[in-house]
């Protein structure tokens, strides 16, 4: 290696974060120094690199700017198998509720189904930086949305380290550094092991296998290390955990406290009220409301309404006349009362069947090498091939309805169902729902690096290219519409579906084995396909810089580092061709997404130190940095940091910084073409029932004007069909977003490094964010404007004539726009202390975040949204392990836990409501959690065995009421909370 290659690595790892104030030397520089003087100052330079360096890997303690260290054996002591769950564990990101696996599944999520990605403070994947080893690591996933680093891209066998800086760094990386910069620490050094790691839930399902093997080498002009690595996920399905499943209302009474949930005789346990299947029934008799208004008929296929004699439609339906139902045998009534809600039986097999955590198989293979050209330039690569596959099993409702509009099925159309002005709506099961995903990412980097006599520079080019396949299974509108209408005696046999162009089936609508999922496979082949989407995404980077000494001061040495960048990126989604067609029943349809951007960007950073040796000041330092961006898809804008790091002595020091960022938006949020889906009228159509809720006083009273004054009238109080979502990119419309980013903290340690404490506070403003405005939030903007109807937001939807008193919202459009401001506001907090005693050494460490403000202001007139407190966002959030190390055995406790949380604010009544007559209350919230692990490490017979317990207790995720959070079964489903149980874990490594 040449002679400054210590010194441009450790420079390259401090520029990285905003370090380059650990290049000032304490004291200042005579003008009659010797040679040996100036040999003796450069060993003294790059010592003290080796050290600051060696403090940083520690604790982030002594740093300008607030880094948070996390080693990769944390992962082997708490039995976690990926960087995704790793990250997860700091509080910067446990703040709020990250990307997992397990939230992919039944949404359509940035990034694709199997993605992780991590938002830092929460303010978006988007605007938290990863770097590789220093330098950018380019986005993957499938579908539009993708714009972030999928972190099951690079094999966390390969990681050394984690170093994450909880301060925004835009200055000198650009704009995705908003919220902070993640950089991945790949190892290095003479080393060939293998190790097997084994994951294995008390109770099955979710089983976590991982094997690799690396080796890498040192020799006289270089080195190079290659890492090969497999992971499999195995599934979690809903079946296999008892708090995912079939969930139950959880409500009770407003006085007694008893439940109000029905009983299901079948069970004798509270009704499970999960997605139901049956026939539902609606009176169109002229003057008529509904026919027993949420009538639902059930099939008995178990016998337990006959064996039960429960109740038929006849014994209902007394007095002859033209409004009689008639149905089958079989078929019984249920859900038009508490008791018969109790009957309805919505435990349907398929659900069991549904991936919690989808099965996942990763395998990658990482290299990097570095070789010395010449005594003062050496190059360097990098290389990542890395392919996932992600399984995503589901189930779904599906009906007729949705394509019918006001024409139902009528009675009498089919055999057996009958009565004047009845119609009849089939909601049917099926499994075909999930999708297949497959990633393809690879990345590589090469580079050069060297020396000018006292200056270093390096000169890289990175390219990352990600390509996606997914694989979705669909229903098919045409086909849909197709079969309906044959009931009505519409085209069948022998003629085709008009877009998809299949042969058409006749559907048993209302037949038992149809509703209850149990379809022909003709009829699975008319009305159900598998669309094939792909993604595809380039980003390429030339980054250039140098650094070194300028002149000195009397403090020290003043230093700079400055360079330039070229970055282009370029993305191309291709949906399905039954999305492309809008073709699809029920679900997300989307075009073409492509685009491509050019980033050209120059920045410069000094470190000025300004007092040394004084009282109360052992050191003052300032570091001011500046970036100069221009986005081909936008325009220019210049960003600033400066930061001050003053040690005042005796293991105390105060910094602080104050920095500024522009984000031009990204690719998807200029170009993203129009995604299509649905919403319920309730709660989206803030009009439904506006009369009633005025005498309630539970609706705005301007929101009660502006709907009459629209033509929606008091007797619109039963939601019709689902409106339809229009979601797109805002190309031509979008501004960059500017914010502003500040910081103040105070470090202490002890004498020989014994206790060790720091606090920081954070203010990040972030203004003219771009966020996507969904239908709801579009709708609910129009009727409560003082401009009602000439608002814009009036003209992005419309409304159904009223016919069949569906006066409902048809269309509504959505899509990225600026709004006015996001605020996060907090504090962290680290408490270490480690010494050596009789029965060991010691190590404790405490990590604390709480959040004092998170709040979303819409327009600048508009009331701030606040969001610290709620389910996903705790205030309290923090991380405790005590480890000790006695005669080669290695003991670690390690507790997580996180604060309560409600999110009663969202609704008028808190967590009161009603149900069939009876005051209830439901569960929205989640009390204050912990997770507790255990392991043990030692050498055996040569092999490093790691053995453990997470989640050592069984703590289950806490329980919600699907009205009122976000569950799966009773389940919270947000990524704090733990869904394997009680898992042992086993890492077992052997060194060649």
């Amino acid at each position: 290696m040449f002679t400054n290659d210590k010194l441009s690595k450790a420079i390259r790892l401090a520029i990285a974060f905003g370090a380059v104030s650990t290049l000032a030397l304490a004291g200042s520089v005579g003008a009659q120094e010797t040679e040996s003087d100036e040999e003796a100052k450069e060993e003294e330079k790059a010592e003290r690199i080796s050290v600051v360096g060696s403090r940083i890997r520690t604790d982030g303690l002594d740093n300008a700017t607030p880094i948070t260290i996390i080693s990769a054996e944390l992962a082997k002591d708490q039995g976690l198998s990926t960087l995704g769950e790793l990250l997860r564990t700091t509080t910067i990101a446990a703040g709020s509720s990250q990307l997992v696996s397990a939230l992919t599944v039944g949404f359509v999520t940035a990034g694709g189904a199997g993605n992780e990605s991590i938002s830092m403070r929460g303010l978006g994947a988007n605007r938290t930086l990863v770097l590789l080893n220093g330098r950018r690591a380019g986005p993957a996933g499938t579908r539009g949305q993708v714009s972030a680093f999928d972190l099951n891209s690079i094999p966390l066998s390969a990681v050394e380290r984690i170093e994450v800086l909880k301060d925004g760094a835009s200055s000198l990386y650009g704009s995705d550094a908003v919220a902070g910069v993640i950089n991945i620490i790949t190892k290095r050094g003479d080393e060939a092991n293998i190790t097997a790691n084994f994951s294995q839930p008390q109770e099955s399902g979710g089983e976590q296998y991982r094997l690799n093997a690396t080796y890498g080498k040192t020799f006289d002009r270089g080195s190079f290390r290659v890492v090969g690595d497999y992971n499999l996920q195995t599934e979690l399905a809903r079946g296999d955990r008892d708090f995912f499943a079939c969930p139950q209302r959880l409500f009770s009474d407003q006085t007694t406290g008893e439940r109000t949930d029905p009983i299901d005789p079948r069970t004798g346990d509270y009704h499970c009220n999960a997605l139901q299947y049956g026939i539902w029934m609606f009176n169109y008799a002229p003057g008529a409301s509904n026919f027993r208004p949420g009538v639902k008929a059930q099939f008995d296929y178990d016998g337990f309404f006959a064996r039960n004699n429960r109740p038929t439609f006849d014994s209902l339906i007394t007095a002859p006349g033209p409004n009689n139902a008639t149905v089958p045998n079989g078929w019984y009534p249920v859900s038009y009362n508490r008791e018969t809600d109790g009957w309805a039986d919505a435990d349907h097999p398929f659900q069991d069947l549904q991936s919690m955590i989808p099965r996942t198989r990763t395998a990658s293979v990482f290299a990097m090498g570095d070789y010395d050209l010449t005594d003062n330039v050496s190059a360097f690569a990098e290389l990542i091939v890395s392919q996932r596959k992600t399984e995503v099993n589901s189930f779904r409702q599906f009906w007729t309805a949705q394509l019918a509009g006001s024409r139902y099925i009528r009675g009498g159309t089919l055999p057996g169902w009958g009565g004047d002005a009845i119609g009849y709506m089939p909601v049917a099961m099926t499994d075909h729902s999930g999708n297949d995903t497959t990633i393809d990412y690879n990345r590589y980097v090469l580079g050069l690096e060297g020396s000018l006599g006292d200056w270093a520079w390096e000169a890289s080019y990175q390219n990352s290219y990600n390509k996606g396949a997914y694989d979705t299974k669909v229903i098919l509108f045409d086909a849909m519409l197709m079969a309906q209408n044959a009931v009505y005696g519409g085209p069948c046999a022998g003629a085709l579906s008009p877009v998809s162009g299949k042969p058409c089936v006749q559907v048993d609508w209302l037949g038992a084995d149809h509703i209850n999922g149990n379809q022909s496979q003709a009829v699975k082949d008319f009305l159900f396909d598998v669309d094939y989407g792909t993604t595809s995404y380039r980003q390429q980077t030339f980054d250039a810089f140098m650094t070194g000494d300028l002149f000195d001061l009397p403090a020290g040495t003043v230093a700079t580092a400055f360079g330039v960048s070229y970055q282009t990126d370029a993305i191309n989604d291709v949906p399905g061709e039954a999305t492309l067609n809008n073709n699809l029943w029920g679900s997300t349809g989307a075009g073409i997404t492509a685009g491509r951007a050019e980033t050209k960007a120059a920045y410069a950073e000094f470190n000025i130190p300004l007092l040394r040796d004084m009282f109360l000041a052992e050191s003052f330092d300032l570091t001011a940095s500046g970036r100069w961006t221009d986005v081909s898809t936008y325009g220019k804008g210049t960003t600033y940091k400066v930061s001050a790091n003053w040690v005042i002595g005796n293991g105390f020091q105060v910094r602080a910084s104050r920095g500024t960022s522009f984000r031009a938006p990204a690719l998807f949020e200029l170009y993203l073409q129009n995604q299509t889906g649905f919403l319920n009228q309730s709660g989206n159509d803030p009009c439904l029932n506006w009369s009633g809720r005025l005498a309630e006083g539970t609706i705005d009273p301007r929101v009660a004007t502006n709907c009459e004054a629209g033509g929606v009238p008091a007797s619109y109080v039963t939601p019709g069909s689902s409106m339809t979502s229009i979601t797109g990119g805002g190309a031509g419309q979008l501004e960059a977003e500017t914010s502003v980013s500040k910081g103040i903290g105070l470090v202490w340690k002890s004498p020989e490094n014994v206790w060790g404490f720091s606090a920081d506070y954070y203010n990040v403003e972030i203004n003219g964010q771009v966020a996507n405005i969904g239908g709801g939030t579009v709708i609910g903007l129009c009727y409560r404007s003082e401009n009602f109807p000439t608002d814009p937001f009036c003209n992005q939807f419309t409304r159904r004539d009223g016919t069949a008193g569906d006066y409902g919202v048809a269309t509504v459009r959505g899509g990225y726009v600026n709004v006015s401001q996001q605020v996060v506001r907090g504090g962290d907090f680290m408490l270490t202390y480690e010494d050596d005693f009789s029965f060991g050494r010691l190590r404790l460490r405490l990590d604390h975040t709480v959040q004092l403000e998170r709040s979303f202001k819409q327009f600048p007139d508009s009331t701030p949204s606040q969001y610290v407190g709620d389910v996903g966002d705790p205030k309290h959030i923090g991380n405790m392990s005590a480890t000790l190390n006695r005669d080669g055995w290695r003991y670690t406790w390690s507790t997580r836990y996180v604060d309560k949380v409600d999110d009663y604010q969202y609704f008028v009544n808190e967590n009161r409501t009603t149900y069939r007559g009876i005051p209830s209350t439901f569960v929205a919230e989640a009390p204050r959690t912990f997770y507790h692990s255990l392991s043990v490490q030692t050498d055996v017979m040569g092999f490093d065995v790691t053995f453990g317990v997470a989640n050592l207790f069984d703590k289950e995720p806490p329980k919600g009421s699907p009205a009122g959070v976000r569950t799966a079964g009773n389940a919270i489903l947000y990524s704090q909370y733990d869904f394997y149980g009680r898992r042992f874990f086993t890492n077992i490594a052997y060194n060649f």
